[in-house]
């Protein structure tokens, strides 16, 4: 359990936060071998750039959607991908993410939403952050090195995610994804135009859907 202030900050909540670390290999593996590898979008690529519609049926669909996810992230060698990264206009987005500390966490949220960190947990890492969609590209850019995530499983049922590290700065980028933003919208125009400039410069080692 975990304490959580609510947005009046003179409230507190109890939040009881997923297991995504148990049989996180059986798990991961499980999805990839039932999903098909496909190809990664690319910046520039509108299903990017917009807001994704919200996930309203949990049915086999979608878990097909996420099985495919997992074995798509496996191929780019990602750890975390969001739908609209395979073209698909859904807010779901999976990991298989290591936090600082080596501890594997493997999961998927649907319709997830960052909690606002009280001040005193915005303690910000400037460390480096690259992205399947940019690919071959990265930059610094200063994330908390705490998140929460709130959305729901693939059952729909409530779920709350938490982060610490490089997996903190994992859930920032796949929510950011799914709300149309790269993590390159965030860097200065330099750096952005550093980073395009390294995009162009190499080869994806993984298959991508070219732009028209």
């Amino acid at each position: 359990m975990a304490q959580q202030i609510d947005q009046d900050g003179d409230q507190q909540v109890d939040t009881e936060f997923i297991d995504d670390v148990t049989d996180a290999d059986a798990r991961e593996k499980a999805y990839r071998e039932r999903g098909t590898s496909r190809p990664i979008t690319v910046v520039g690529n509108p299903v990017l750039h917009k807001e994704c519609k919200n996930v309203t049926e949990f049915d086999d669909e979608l878990a097909k959607l996420v099985d495919d996810m997992f074995a798509s992230q496996r191929t780019a060698e990602g750890v975390g991908l969001a739908a609209n990264q395979i073209g698909v206009d859904l807010k779901v987005f999976v990991y298989d993410c290591m936090d600082d500390q080596g501890v594997r966490h493997v999961g998927a949220v649907c319709n997830p939403v960052l909690d606002e960190l009280p001040a005193a947990r915005r303690v910000l890492d400037d460390s480096n952050e690259g992205c399947l969609s940019v690919p071959g590209a990265y930059a610094e850019l200063a994330r908390p090195d705490y998140a929460v995530v709130r959305g729901q499983d693939l059952k729909g049922n409530d779920i709350a995610v938490e982060g610490t590290g490089y997996f903190a700065r994992c859930l920032q980028h796949e929510t950011d994804h799914l709300y149309g933003y790269l993590y390159i919208d965030r860097l200065s125009k330099r750096d952005r135009k550093d980073v395009l400039k390294q995009m162009a410069e190499g080869t994806p080692r993984y298959p991508v859907v070219a732009n028209d």
